[in-house]
């Protein structure tokens, strides 16, 4: 149980240090600027617990250290670190609630609720630790095969949303009407957030090593997973009502396209759009 434990005091501890960091500056994307880190340290403690000596632990150590490191590029990149890059999406939320409302919303869904979840996601290797008894086989070999597949994927999705987003800086800069106004081709004509996707899929797959680890899939870790899921489902549904409300043409594209997972673009699909690049 120690590094549960321990895992448990760096959750309240990041809680209290975000929280405080969101009323001293007005900022309220604390939790955006650690979520690739924290996760990292959580897996971290599990495998130092087991003296680095368990195969499965120490994988997933490193694969989800890769994750962290990728999407902390990522986010830098977009300005997430830099002052003043909060989530856009907050400035929308406080324009809809009473002050007060927000700073509860503050507290207990982006401060608690969203590091409960990031504390959940690892918490499989709780089960590998656990059960490390139970010999690193084949299906472990490929579950973590699978989870570095998706971990391309996100990284191809989000280097095509860069790219997009590059390119219609330089057409707005240029005086030029930028279109198509949001990204539809690459991952993006398959599935309308392919990263959230990948995303998600890269946790389920964790949570899958640690029930194999453990010898059964009906573990109380899938609550990680299961959470993030619903997380991501509203944070779709949001997103996607601010964009359409900024392009009434995402109307269509939502019709022909998959919300999540990559599939086969409908039948009523527009004419070959524009590349970018």
């Amino acid at each position: 149980m120690a590094p549960l434990i321990a895992s448990i005091w760096v959750f309240a501890a990041i809680c209290l240090a975000v929280w405080v960091a969101s009323l001293i500056t007005r900022e309220y994307s604390w939790v955006d600027r650690i979520w690739s880190v924290i996760p990292i340290v959580y897996v971290w403690i599990f495998a130092g617990a087991a003296g680095f000596a368990d195969l499965r632990l120490d994988l997933l150590a490193v694969a989800v250290t890769l994750w962290g490191a990728r999407l902390t590029f990522n986010f830098s990149r977009k300005g997430g670190y830099a002052p003043g890059g909060e989530d856009y999406r907050w400035a929308v939320l406080r324009a809809r609630m009473k002050p007060w409302q927000f700073q509860v919303f503050n507290l207990f869904f982006i401060t608690i609720y969203q590091n409960v979840i990031l504390l959940l996601i690892t918490l499989p290797a709780f089960m590998m630790f656990e059960h490390r008894a139970t010999p690193f086989g084949l299906l472990d070999a490929l579950l973590f095969v699978i989870f570095l597949a998706f971990l391309v994927g996100e990284t191809v999705a989000d280097q095509q949303q860069w790219n997009f987003h590059q390119w219609k800086k330089r057409e707005t800069a240029a005086g030029r009407d930028a279109r198509p106004r949001f990204l539809q081709t690459g991952l993006f004509r398959y599935s309308r957030h392919p990263n959230f996707f990948f995303e998600q899929a890269q946790w389920w797959v964790v949570f899958f090593i640690g029930a194999t680890a453990a010898g059964t899939v009906f573990q109380w870790t899938v609550a990680g997973a299961v959470l993030l899921t619903l997380l991501f489902i509203g944070s779709t549904v949001f997103t996607e009502s601010i964009t359409l409300s900024k392009y009434p043409e995402y109307a269509d594209y939502k019709k022909r396209t998959s919300a999540l997972i990559p599939w086969f673009p409908g039948k009523k699909a527009d004419a070959q759009l524009p590349q970018v690049s």
